[in-house]
């Protein structure tokens, strides 16, 4: 449960400026609530307190961020399809700044790579990234995404524009493969979440 130090009236102001509706505290001592991405802030005299099962795109926003990151994402999947779940980690030179994973039901190991690429970059892009350099380990979804190679699946195509769309956000980006022990936090990720399901 992230806990975040700040001028409370500024993070309110962000959360608002970002579209997220934000709503009187419901005891004396809390300022404000709002609700975002499978989130919920809550403001006090000088924190903002986040719960809920995925905090990173809330706290995203609350954060004052910007400049480039490192941003990893693996999708993982048991049979094809089968039970799926991805995993994602943001890094600067300040270290990790985020990381998530989670289940998404049952799908194919491309369609959840696809998954883990655009949670990944809708969390960068709250942060306020400027710049991301996005890797991963799937050779098949960087040279999809880099137009370097098609598909006839209609699936992965809309994933590829929704990716595209995403990474449109960004001053730059760039998008390369790695191997996957370079990939590995995202893949751990990925993996504990299948586990835990």
């Amino acid at each position: 449960m992230p806990v975040i130090e700040c001028d409370v009236a500024a993070a309110r102001d962000r959360l608002e400026a970002a579209g997220v509706e934000v709503r009187p505290g419901n005891t004396d001592h809390e300022r404000w609530r709002a609700d975002y991405a499978d989130a919920i802030a809550v403001a006090y005299d000088d924190k903002v307190v986040v719960q809920g099962s995925q905090p990173g795109r809330l706290e995203g926003l609350l954060r004052d961020a910007g400049g480039r990151a490192h941003v990893y994402f693996d999708g993982a999947a048991r049979g094809n399809p089968g039970p799926a779940a991805i995993g994602w980690v943001i890094v600067t030179s300040d270290g990790i700044v985020a990381e998530g994973g989670e289940r998404i039901g049952a799908t194919t190991n491309n369609r959840a790579e696809y998954e883990a690429l655009a949670r990944a970059l809708e969390v960068a892009a709250d942060y306020g990234f400027d710049r991301v350099d996005v890797r991963g380990d799937s050779e098949l979804i960087v040279k999809q995404v880099r137009g370097e190679y098609d598909t006839n699946n209609p699936e992965l195509r809309e994933r590829r524009v929704r990716v595209r769309e995403l990474l449109a956000q960004f001053d730059e980006w760039s998008l390369s493969h790695v191997p996957r022990e370079i990939n590995e936090r995202a893949d751990e990720l990925a993996n504990e979440a299948l586990e835990d399901g």
